[in-house]
């Protein structure tokens, strides 16, 4: 199977902007979605898809050889979606389709679907259950390929979340790697006023997880913490990824908590895609 491709630093940092960018006119076209917790994620997902670290390959999507990642936040589908394109799974214009009546891209990721979708997700809680799954899976086939699944911190609220949890750390799971994408606000208001989840490391811990805080949008810092959870042996890890919900874009930098599941206006989309600075 083909590894991941490696990009250059400049190629890389390209790339977010394209992914912003796709974010930005996929939401707001389809007048629908999710945009501010996409964009929190998209140093994650392109150093994933882009960075030499997910195996996979766009025309053997089911290879049973490839690496997985899951994304239990399904409402971040538009950021999947968007690195699923640049990837090659489907044509990038097909992104405009999002949330149509008929198009496969649809408000949560659907894996009968959408090649490149390893799971049905938007059910929060239930992404981490499936790739602890998918990692048992490969360790009783005794293939060598990793399981990546990236939750939310208000998704981490969910009781799901903490059973699967306990059960990554006491069975070993060193081919999975959880990634929480720490944006600070959940549908309502920020995390830490509905439901605080410090200390959130040492909670990871007791769970017998290996835990590394990061930040989330650092792109040398997500590569070296993708380089260490695939050196950690004997245990699941979890990388605790600080970000920003709305990343990029003013218009939802500064008042995420009112911007949750709420496209660009189109005629705030100029000056976010600016913000933004992609070229395409």
């Amino acid at each position: 199977m083909p590894q991941a491709r490696t990009e250059d630093r400049a190629k890389l940092e390209e790339l977010t902007r394209q992914i912003r960018h796709d974010i930005v006119t996929s939401t707001t076209k389809a007048g629908s979605g999710h945009p501010s917790t996409s964009l929190s994620m998209v140093e994650i997902v392109t150093t994933l898809y882009f960075g030499g670290v997910l195996r996979y390959d766009t025309e053997n999507p089911r290879d049973p050889d490839r690496d997985r990642f899951i994304l239990s936040k399904g409402h971040g589908a538009p950021g999947l979606y968007a690195v699923l394109a640049a990837a090659g799974y489907f044509p990038r214009e097909d992104l405009m389709t999002l949330r149509r009546l008929g198009s496969p891209l649809e408000g949560h990721p659907n894996m009968n679907r959408l090649a490149g979708v390893e799971a049905s997700t938007g059910s929060l809680g239930q992404g981490f259950s499936i790739a602890i799954g998918h990692a048992l899976g490969l360790k009783l086939d005794r293939k060598d390929a990793r399981v990546y699944v990236m939750i939310g911190d208000g998704e981490s609220e969910q009781g799901q979340i903490w059973e699967a949890a306990m059960h990554a750390g006491n069975h070993g799971l060193d081919n999975l790697t959880l990634i929480i994408d720490r944006n600070g606000y959940q549908q309502t208001a920020a995390v830490k006023e509905i439901q605080p989840l410090d200390p959130l490391e040492d909670k990871l811990r007791a769970f017998g997880l290996e835990v590394k805080t990061i930040d989330g949008h650092s792109l040398d810092e997500v590569a070296e913490a993708f380089d260490w959870a695939r050196k950690v042996e004997g245990k699941a890890q979890a990388i605790v990824a600080n970000t920003i919900k709305g990343k990029g874009v003013s218009l939802l930098e500064k008042d995420p908590g009112s911007w949750h599941g709420k496209p660009i206006p189109p005629d705030e989309e100029a000056k976010a895609l600016e913000e933004i600075g992609a070229s395409v």
